[in-house]
């Protein structure tokens, strides 16, 4: 099955099963008094949302390259993350402000029923479910997008967990103040997993790579290549789940031009061995000992950190 495809796939399982236990426990939620277990609905349905920008991102991916988009629309996936830590966010904003407002507001606070301990406990095992089969199929086939949304999910376990607590706490000391308190909890916790959801996909947005071990295989791959010399200019970038290589490499000046070119298709091969998912590889040949003074992007071996022995 294409990647695009498992992605839906996936998708759409998060979309059904989140829409059942979003309007299971806003409706449980809302007749047993609880303000937690309403507060776990309105998270489950964010993740109906989280799951349809997926599902379309992934339509999106599956377009063929273009003259306007000639690498593709891979990056789709990042957006797609990026649009998810958003969403995310206001869900626990908008969550925190109404907290606060009822609190403020000092309207009579009611002790929630039994009832939201059960909803709460179903919540927990659907949730596990759903984020084992978005963590699966993420990790299989290296898409941010729906690892964030499995990571969200996974999130919302500690969230019904917690509210399973304060409904125990709530309904044995006959506080209602305890079920608020950790509403507003439940808020901070989502607006700090958005945060990080946004801060990581910023990385691939701006070309960068937050595994930096991948420059020790790319020198390790050309300096296993017979001819090929002091590796320099190397760049990697994301594109989706694949890899997109440029560097420059030196060969002895008084080769003839094929068996320059050989020594860099040897380079690619060697890369492409050391790597998976690799889109595409550029190699610049150069005369050995090369000086160019103007040249600012990329890396050379001495600016990463040695092998670890």
């Amino acid at each position: 099955m294409r990647r695009e495809k498992k992605i839906i796939r996936a998708s759409w399982w998060a979309i059904v099963g989140n829409g059942l236990l979003a309007a299971f426990k806003l409706i449980v939620g809302f007749l047993s008094g609880s303000y937690a277990v309403i507060a776990d609905g309105i998270d489950s349905s964010t993740d109906i949302v989280s799951s349809l920008v997926v599902l379309i991102a992934a339509r999106i991916i599956a377009r063929p390259p273009n003259v306007k988009f000639p690498y593709g629309y891979n990056k789709a996936d990042t957006v797609a993350t990026k649009v998810l830590s958003f969403v995310i966010f206001f869900a626990g904003a908008q969550l925190g402000y109404s907290t606060i407002r009822i609190l403020a507001e000092g309207s009579v606070m009611v002790t929630p029923s039994t009832l939201a301990i059960w909803v709460t406990i179903i919540s927990i095992f659907g949730k596990l479910a759903l984020t084992l089969v978005l963590f699966r199929t993420g990790q299989k086939v290296e898409s941010p997008m729906l690892i964030a949304n499995a990571k969200n999910m996974r999130n919302d376990i500690l969230i019904s967990f917690s509210v399973l607590g304060s409904l125990l706490f709530t309904i044995l000391l006959q506080e209602p103040l305890i079920d608020r308190l950790i509403a507003l909890t439940i808020s901070a916790f989502i607006m700090y997993q958005a945060f990080k959801i946004f801060m990581k996909s910023n990385i691939d947005l701006m070309d960068g790579i937050d595994n930096t071990d991948v420059y020790n295989k790319l020198f390790d791959a050309v300096n296993s290549v017979e001819g090929a010399h002091n590796p320099h200019r190397v760049r990697a970038r994301k594109i989706g789940n694949h890899y997109m290589v440029n560097l420059d490499i030196e060969v002895e000046p008084d080769l003839s031009v094929k068996e320059a070119h050989d020594i860099a298709r040897n380079v690619e091969k060697s890369i492409k061995s050391n790597l998976k998912n690799i889109y595409d590889i550029m190699v610049h040949v150069e005369p050995l000992g090369n000086q160019e003074e103007d040249e600012k992007y990329g890396i050379k071996e001495s600016d990463i950190e040695p092998h670890k022995k």
